[in-house]
This record gives C-alpha cells, structure tokens and sequence, in this order.
C-alpha cells in the first residue's frame, strides 16, 4: 500500500511532472496576409466549391488520360491557384494518401507535388489527381457558417475507371477573400 500511496505522490511532484511534459514548439502562424471580404459566406457557395473541386479534380484525371502529364500539372497548378488560399500565406492542407515526413502540405509546391507527383522533394508523390477519376461526390455531414467563414465535414467519394469507389472523410475550411471568391484554407482528408 505504501509503494502505491509513494508512487502517487511522485507522480504529483511538480517536478516530476516538469520532467516528463512534453515540450511543443512555438506554431507556425501562416495567414497573416489575410484581409477578409465583408459580406458573409452562403451555404450553396460551400456546395458550389466544394463540386466545383470535385469537378476539377475529374478533369485533372481526364486531362492527364487525354492530353499527358504536363497537360494535367498545368491544369493542377490553376486549380490550385483558383480553389486554394496560398496567396494569402499557408494552407492548412493534410492531404488522403500523404505520409511522414511529409505529411502536411502548407506550400503550393507540396500541393501540386500531392495532386500530380514528380517533384523530387516530395518523393512519394504518386499523384492522387492522376488515378483515373471519373466521377467525384460530396456527401456533407454539417456545414458550420461563421460570417466569412465555413467548415464543412463529411464525405467524398471518387469513382475511379475500373467502377471502383474510393470514400474519405474530408473537413475544409472556407473563406471569402477579398474579391468575394471562396479559398481553401483548411483541408484535411483521410480514409
């Protein structure tokens, strides 16, 4: 009893617990250069997006499938460059298939490197936008609407060329930037 009672009381030592608390680096900040638009975000702008990444996607695949690779990596870079908020700093993006250490793409460069592969920083890149998609849908589980915010978390689901459907669980951030267009600002998928 008195090895328990002892134990206890050592493990309440602030000391103790100084020891073994883990130590968190400071986060990084990455959208200081966000200046928000002033009029609030519509649920069927969320629905209008999110399709509208689901489409670009499909057309991603069918560009790669038609026209090549580089065709497709054009495609990609516009798509992110239109759907995404990486002009305004760092997208919390944490794509399906990505791995450690390379996980978390905050950059547009590990973005697009995620979508079509072939950047040599990020060597297991397969390019997740190149497998054949031919349908994609969004089955939304809530939307939460803030003024010039909203995050949505549910479903999608992609039909690959061999009849084969693909479901991942998919949270995203929006926000209205400047000129009234809705960018991703958070993106986390996973199966």
């Amino acid at each position: 009893m008195s090895f328990l009672r002892n134990s206890l009381l050592a493990l309440s030592s602030p000391l103790i617990l100084f020891q073994v608390a883990p130590v968190f680096a400071e986060p990084l900040v990455i959208n200081s250069k966000f200046t928000p638009s002033s009029s609030p975000i519509t649920k069927t702008e969320v629905v209008n997006a999110q399709n509208a990444w689901c489409n670009a996607l499909v057309d991603i695949s069918k560009t790669n499938d038609t026209k090549g690779k580089a065709a497709a990596t054009t495609l990609a870079k516009q798509v992110i460059d239109s759907a995404y908020g990486y002009q305004m700093g760092g997208v919390l993006f944490k794509p399906t298939l990505a791995k450690a250490p390379q996980t978390f793409r905050t950059t547009s460069d590990g973005a697009l490197s995620y979508f079509v592969g072939g950047n040599p920083a990020f060597p297991n890149d397969k390019g997740f936008a190149l497998m054949g998609w031919k349908k994609c849908t969004v089955n939304n589980s809530a939307i939460f609407i803030t003024a010039d915010s909203a995050t949505s978390m549910g479903n999608v689901s992609f039909l690959n060329k061999d009849g084969k459907t693909t479901t991942v669980d998919k949270t995203w951030k929006f926000v209205k930037d400047p000129s009234g267009n809705l960018r991703i600002v958070v993106h986390h998928s996973s199966l």
